[in-house]
């Protein structure tokens, strides 16, 4: 699918997309409305397109006429971010279902003046762009795939063309780093393992010019990762340790630091997890996909920020040499640590990379991870968890997540939680008990990030749908890159 930017409207194309504002019909609308002999009106009159905002309807149009159908979309009477974002998740499903080959969509709402065409090309664009994503690459018979070739951005005059051109690059950004992620997500695991992590971080860093180092066993084990590697024993699959840099700004700015978990598949390790649904747990290194797919937005883009990625990868698998419950290992840190369940293993394999990665001196450090269970059950599947030790990077990323409907949400991190960590053997145990469970995960996290503006981002919620749309969503991306972008 390819994308271009037009005004005036093009000679021809199969579809026409109009935003509709209440009963009002945008200028081409008009036109095209008189031309059909008021076929346009006459259905939104008559109810066929309902009141209610990001409700669509598909018309058949005369022969003769430049578009052979059109498509109307209800904005409603005041639209705001969050209905256009709606009503243009609902066109992209129409305009795909609709099986056109070329397309043009109107970037106007009938004179509403306030619009903000680089916004709505920018939703536009990357409802698009995951409306036609598909994962069907093991499948022997795929469905077919969607016939759209070629969009066409209708800039509603000369002048918008800039805001609708920069609409369309951080859309296709965004949606090239979401679907990334959303691949790896999907991938099985007997293909998704940390060496094709290592080797996707290696091609997007040639692809886009950053530097991209794997540090392997032996260097893990002179850097004293006893943490990390307490993890990656118990599988013949090879642990590795992703350190991407992305330098684009001034070399005196601190970087930013998303750190991502890399677990490409979570047994449970010897605290065996159910087989019922195990196979999901592929899904466990959508932390490290989310700072995959980033890096590549934002290299994309060209933010012009320093960015460090670290992403700590392996299996957790149960064998003759996994790590057992009641082991103690040591951190990179030298804090010890008393394994009370192994399938705790994110937050092992974390504390180390949060510890490798503050010789960066970083601005802030951001963690992704499906950390924990507890998580879902406090926020379900619609919101992440944020956790920080900042008030300021809390409410920049806070005000990402309102900006790009990635919702997030802050949790408590008080210094009583710390209590459920106590142990009689070592300096903490990496589980604090039913009570508080993603809080004590992060409560575990923030030993070692005291030195550092840090955020958590608990994903085990949103990183994933199961049932009938079982997939990766492509999440967090939305939430970083806007705050990113910001700075």
């Amino acid at each position: 699918m390819e994308f271009t930017i037009v005004s005036p409207a093009p000679e021809s194309a199969d579809c026409l997309v109009l935003p509709v504002l209440d009963e009002k019909l945008p200028a081409q609308g008009k036109e095209l409305d008189i031309a059909s002999g008021g076929i346009l009106s006459q259905a939104i009159r008559d109810g066929e397109l309902a009141a209610k905002a990001a409700s669509v309807i598909c018309l058949g149009l005369p022969a003769g006429l430049q578009f052979k159908r059109v498509i109307l979309v209800q904005l409603g009477k005041e639209p705001d971010h969050k209905v256009i974002r709606d009503s243009t998740r609902a066109l992209a499903k129409a305009l795909i279902a609709s099986q056109n080959l070329t397309a043009c969509i109107a970037l106007s709402s009938a004179g509403h003046k306030k619009q903000d065409q680089q916004f709505l090309a920018q939703e536009v664009v990357n409802a698009l762009m995951l409306e036609v994503y598909r994962f069907d690459q093991f499948k022997s018979d795929a469905a077919p795939a969607p016939k759209l070739e070629l969009v066409s951005l209708l800039a509603p005059k000369k002048g918008d063309i800039d805001d609708v051109e920069a609409g369309l690059v951080y859309g296709l950004a965004l949606g090239h780093g979401m679907n990334l992620t959303r691949d790896l997500g999907n991938l099985p695991p007997n293909v998704c393992t940390p060496d094709y992590l290592a080797a996707t971080a290696q091609h997007l860093a040639h692809t886009y010019d950053f530097s991209c180092h794997v540090l392997e066993q032996e260097e893990l084990e002179t850097l004293k990762m006893g943490s990390f590697l307490s993890v990656a024993k118990g599988s013949i699959v090879p642990p590795k340790f992703i350190v991407m840099e992305y330098r684009n700004a001034d070399k005196k700015q601190k970087p930013v630091a998303l750190v991502g978990k890399g677990i490409t598949f979570d047994s449970g390790g010897i605290s065996l997890k159910p087989g019922e649904g195990m196979d999901e747990m592929k899904y466990d290194m959508c932390g490290a996909a989310t700072v995959l797919g980033v890096f590549r937005a934002v290299a994309e883009l060209d933010l012009k920020i320093n960015l460090v990625g670290i992403i700590p990868a392996c299996e957790n698998m149960p064998n003759g040499n996994a790590v057992k419950p009641g082991d103690i290992v040591t951190s990179m840190s030298g804090q010890t640590i008393e394994i009370l369940n192994t399938d705790a293993e994110g937050r092992l394999i974390l504390c180390d990379a949060l510890t490798y990665v503050q010789r960066f001196e970083p601005a802030v450090v951001i963690d992704i991870a499906t950390l924990t269970g507890a998580c879902i059950i406090a926020l379900g599947h619609l919101t992440s968890g944020l956790y920080a030790n900042d008030d300021e990077l809390a409410q920049d990323l806070l005000a990402a997540s309102q900006q790009t409907d990635d919702k997030a949400w802050r949790m408590p991190l008080f210094d009583e939680y710390q209590e459920q960590l106590k142990s009689n053997f070592a300096d903490m145990a990496n589980i604090g008990g039913r009570p508080a469970g993603s809080i004590t995960a992060a409560a575990f996290l923030s030993r070692f990030t005291k030195d550092v503006k840090w955020a958590h981002l608990d994903i085990a919620g949103t990183a994933w749908k199961s049932g009938a749309t079982k997939g990766a969503t492509g999440r967090p991306v939305p939430l970083l890159l806007q705050y990113l972008s910001k700075l």
